[in-house]
């Protein structure tokens, strides 16, 4: 077993100097409940049937691994493919997550389930999995992202959910954590919080890798049935790190299969509009971690900015950071202008609209491909679809073009 694998093992839930669990008495109390269940589970036959049949059935897995041939010639360079998780049902990686997680809570004898919310795509995949179980839910989302992702809400609250706007600070990602978090510790006998990124204390960084990894289970399978070997680059798009996470799972051993996540410049590194976190961030505790994050001279959090809703949080999930430093995996950043174009030129070339977040990692790849030979292969995930981003690209087009 390599230093790298030995520091993937996750003692107590550190990832090497990072993670861990910085939280009060009644919340570690919690975390340790819904840890010794996700112990008891996790290797249960009869969970692991039900968390199967449900992600085949309910969520329509395994999601294809498209060539984007067009792409690629229009590109010129390596072969580029494209792990379609905007085809999971409710357009996003995140039901794979939050499939598992509402498992546990019926297991724990949870009636009610809280999420927070960036982008919407985790609210809605809690909220549809909610009423297929037949629990009470209520998400948290940042006042500003109510008025960006206005359809997500819409669905949300057609599913039965009740939608809280966090009116502090940047209102955006980082205050409807920390909203939920305080409702859970109002509520934390009888609810169980689905938290939707690869972030926060132990063992929920552990868990959501877990249960993302099925995309990277999926794409190993499918490039080596159509190529014959493994790929030479993963790229996928990074804000609190769950759909990169879940893309890189199975191929971190692989150290032939280079890995890269790719952040939101925002409005420019040189500007204060921008949420790079393991680009310009340094390591101190954030929600409950150890990790990179933005951090003031007075150490309290930088707000941070990004026209993704999903990518604009002022941390990262403690196993990226852990990777950044072991040097296992990149991390870059791409500018809403890059974002948006790459967003553009998918859509004209292979008829996909990416979500925004995703487009981030595709701005990357838009780079790299034409540099590498042809005969290398690139797998970029496609974490989800573009539906609920139209109305503010077309904003931002209008405005980008005055």
């Amino acid at each position: 077993m390599t230093n790298l694998e030995n520091n993937l093992n996750n003692l107590k839930g550190y990832f090497g100097e990072f993670g861990g669990s910085f939280v009060p008495e009644v919340v570690q109390k919690a975390l340790d409940e819904l840890e010794a269940a996700y112990d008891k589970y996790k290797d249960d036959e009869e969970f692991l049937a039900e968390y199967a049949h449900y992600l085949k059935d309910y969520s329509g897995r395994e999601t294809p691994l498209y060539y984007a041939e067009t792409l690629t010639n229009h590109l010129g360079g390596a072969k580029i493919y494209l792990k379609r998780e905007d085809l999971n049902h409710l357009g996003a990686h995140k039901l794979n997550n939050v499939i598992g997680q509402i498992l546990l809570a019926k297991r724990m004898g949870k009636k009610k389930v809280i999420a927070e919310t960036g982008a919407g795509q985790h609210g809605v995949a809690t909220a549809a999995a909610a009423a297929k179980f037949g629990m009470e839910c209520e998400i948290y989302m940042g006042a500003l992202d109510v008025e960006r992702q206005r359809l997500n809400v819409f669905r949300m609250e057609m599913l039965g959910a009740k939608v809280h706007a966090a009116q502090e600070g940047e209102k955006t990602l980082k205050e409807a954590v920390d909203a939920a978090f305080k409702a859970w510790i109002e509520n934390i006998d009888d609810t169980f919080y689905v938290l939707g990124s690869a972030v926060g204390p132990h063992p929920y960084p552990t868990i959501v890798k877990d249960f993302q990894k099925v995309i990277s289970q999926e794409a190993k399978r499918q490039i080596l049935e159509k190529e014959g070997r493994l790929p030479d680059l993963v790229v996928a798009c990074v804000g609190g790190g769950s759909n990169a996470i879940g893309a890189f799972a199975e191929f971190i051993p692989h150290e032939e299969v280079a890995l890269l996540g790719v952040e939101a410049a925002g409005r420019g590194l040189d500007t204060d509009r921008h949420a790079a976190t393991l680009t310009l961030g340094t390591v101190g505790v954030v929600d409950g971690m150890k990790t990179y994050a933005l951090f003031n001279e007075d150490g309290s959090v930088k707000p941070v900015y990004s026209i993704s809703p999903g990518l604009d949080y002022p941390g990262i999930g403690p196993e990226h950071s852990f990777l950044k430093d072991a040097k296992r995996a990149e991390y870059v950043s791409a500018t809403d202008d890059e974002a948006v174009d790459a967003l553009l030129l998918l859509t004209r070339t292979e008829g996909i609209i990416p979500a925004i977040e995703s487009s981030h990692a595709l701005a990357e790849v838009i780079k790299r491909a034409p540099k590498l030979d042809k005969d290398k292969v690139i797998i970029v995930n496609v974490s989800g679809r573009g539906d609920k981003d139209v109305a503010a690209i077309a904003d931002y087009l209008e405005n980008r073009n005055k």
